[in-house]
C-alpha cells in the first residue's frame, strides 16, 4: 500500500501517526474555539482547515498578553536622564525643602517621590530634614490666618488657606503628630457652636485632609502629644455642664479616638507642658479657682499637683533635652530653668535687651527649633537661643532673626509683608514641622 492510499483510507491514520508539517502563523488555526475538539467541528468553523497537531507549538503563542499594556506602563523614563533611580533619589533628597513644591510640579514621578514617605525618611536618615515654624494668628476682626517661616533662608513660604470651618473658630487645639502632620481640632464656631471636627495639614504635600472627629464637642481645652498620640482634656461645651472633666486620646496608627480617665475636677486649662513623661495642666476650675493636675499615660490616672514647678509656672514653657525651660519676662528677653533638686525655677540666661511690655512685643510661644529654643512674639519677631552652648558670652547663643538685607541686631517685624501691622493681630498657636 502506498502512502496515498494510506491517506485516503479512513483507518489508515490509526496504524501509525503522520508527522505533522511545520505550521506558520498564517496557516495555524490554534485560535479556533477551544470547544471545537474534533477536526470535523473545526472544519465547520473554518472551512477547509485542519487543527494544528504540532505538539511543540504553544496554543497561546499567537495571543497577545493581557498584561502587555501593563508591562508597557511599567517601563518609565528615569528620574534623571543618564542616572539610575537610586542615584537620582540620592541627588533629589538633597534639594532644599523650600524647593520641594517645585519638584512636585516637574512630572508625576517626581510628584509621587517628593510626596511619599520614602523620600522624607531618607532625608531624616541622612539628617537633612528641615524644621519650619508655623504660626496661627487672629486679627481684630476675628479672622484666622497662618504663615510659615524658614529659619535657613529666613523667608516666609507659601501655604494653602486655612479651611473655612476654622477661619473664625475660637478655642481650638493645635498639635503635631509624626513630625509632619499639623492637626486642628475642636473649637467653637460663631454659628455652629462647639465642634468635634478634626483636620490635619501634611507638610510633605502642602495639603489639608480630614481625620476622625473627636468623641465630645469641646473648646478652650488642653492638648498635648505623648508617644505620638494626641491627648485632649477639659475645656468647655455648650449645655448644662459647661466645664468638662472628660479626656480622650487619638492614635494615628489606629486612626480612632478613645476615652481615657477623667480629670479629678472639671477645668479650663490655660497652659500645659509635657515633662518627665507626664502631662501637666494649669487652669481655672468651675468656680474660677486656679488648679493644676498631672496625667500619667502609663497608669492612665490624674493627680493634683502643687509643687514648685507649677507654683512658679506663669509664662510659656517647653522641654528640651530632658530639661524644662520657661520665659522669665513678658517680652521673652530672659530664660529660666526648672531645677528638680531644689524644686524651684532658677534664672538661666538673659539677653540684656529689654524690648518693652506692649502687646505687640509680648512673647506668645516658646518652641524647640533645630535643637535650640525659639521665642516668637506677637509682632512676629523671633529669637533663637542655644541653651546647649556653655559659653554665654558668645553672641550667637542669643540670636535675633531678621529678614535678609536687614541687620540682625535690629528687632523688627520679619514678616511685615504678610502680617501687616503687629498691633492688628496676635498669635494663637505656634508649632514646628519637619520635612
Amino acid at each position: 500500500m502506498d502512502l496515498s492510499s494510506q491517506r485516503q483510507s479512513p483507518n489508515g491514520s490509526r496504524g501509525f501517526r503522520l508527522q505533522a508539517p511545520l505550521v506558520d502563523s498564517v496557516s495555524c488555526y490554534c485560535r479556533v474555539d477551544s470547544g471545537l475538539k474534533t477536526v470535523v467541528e473545526a472544519r465547520k468553523f473554518v472551512p477547509g482547515s485542519k487543527l494544528c497537531i504540532q505538539p511543540d507549538i504553544n496554543p497561546n503563542a499567537h495571543r497577545r498578553s493581557k498584561n502587555s499594556k501593563r508591562e508597557r506602563t511599567r517601563i518609565q523614563p528615569p528620574l534623571l536622564p543618564g542616572l539610575p533611580d537610586d542615584l537620582a533619589v540620592a541627588c533629589l533628597i538633597r534639594v532644599p525643602r523650600s524647593d520641594h513644591r517645585k519638584l512636585r510640579l516637574v512630572c508625576k514621578r517626581w510628584y509621587r517621590l517628593a510626596s511619599g514617605n520614602f523620600f522624607y525618611s531618607q532625608r531624616k536618615l541622612l539628617k537633612m530634614s528641615e524644621e519650619w515654624v508655623y504660626v496661627f494668628k487672629r486679627d481684630r476682626d476675628g479672622k484666622i490666618s497662618w504663615n510659615t517661616f524658614d529659619p535657613v533662608s529666613q523667608h516666609p513660604q507659601p501655604l494653602p488657606p486655612v479651611p473655612r470651618e476654622y477661619s473664625e473658630a475660637v478655642g481650638f487645639g493645635c498639635a503635631v503628630l509624626s513630625g509632619c502632620h499639623l492637626y486642628l481640632f475642636g473649637g467653637k464656631d460663631p454659628l455652629r457652636g462647639s465642634m468635634r471636627r478634626v483636620i490635619f495639614y501634611n507638610a510633605r504635600t502642602n495639603k489639608w485632609h480630614r481625620a476622625p472627629d473627636m468623641l465630645r464637642k469641646r473648646h478652650f481645652f488642653g492638648c498635648c502629644v505623648i508617644n505620638n498620640c494626641l491627648y485632649v482634656a477639659g475645656g468647655e461645651c455648650e449645655g448644662i455642664q459647661r466645664t468638662l472633666r472628660s479626656a480622650e486620646v487619638y492614635d494615628p496608627n489606629k486612626n480612632r479616638w478613645s476615652f481615657v480617665a477623667d480629670m479629678s475636677t472639671a477645668m479650663v486649662p490655660l497652659i500645659g507642658v509635657v515633662y518627665d513623661k507626664k502631662w501637666f495642666l494649669k487652669g481655672l476650675g468651675s468656680h474660677q479657682q486656679v488648679m493644676s493636675e498631672a496625667y500619667d499615660p502609663e497608669s492612665n490616672s490624674w493627680s493634683p499637683v502643687s509643687d514648685g514647678m507649677v507654683t512658679g509656672w506663669r509664662n510659656p514653657c517647653t522641654s528640651l533635652n530632658g530639661r524644662l525651660y520657661g520665659l522669665d519676662c513678658r517680652d521673652g528677653c530672659k530664660l529660666r530653668v526648672f531645677d528638680e533638686t531644689t524644686d524651684s525655677w532658677n534664672k538661666f540666661m538673659d539677653s540684656k535687651v529689654h524690648l518693652g511690655n506692649s502687646k505687640a512685643l509680648e512673647a506668645a510661644a516658646l518652641v524647640p527649633l533645630n535643637n535650640k529654643l525659639c521665642i516668637i512674639r506677637n509682632n512676629m519677631s523671633m529669637s533663637l537661643v542655644d541653651v546647649t552652648n556653655p559659653d554665654k558670652n558668645n553672641p550667637r547663643v542669643w540670636e535675633n532673626i531678621a529678614v535678609k538685607g536687614q541687620s540682625k541686631g535690629i528687632l523688627s517685624n520679619i514678616w511685615s509683608s504678610i502680617a501687616g501691622r503687629a498691633v492688628k493681630s496676635h498669635i494663637v498657636h505656634c508649632q514646628v514641622l519637619q520635612a
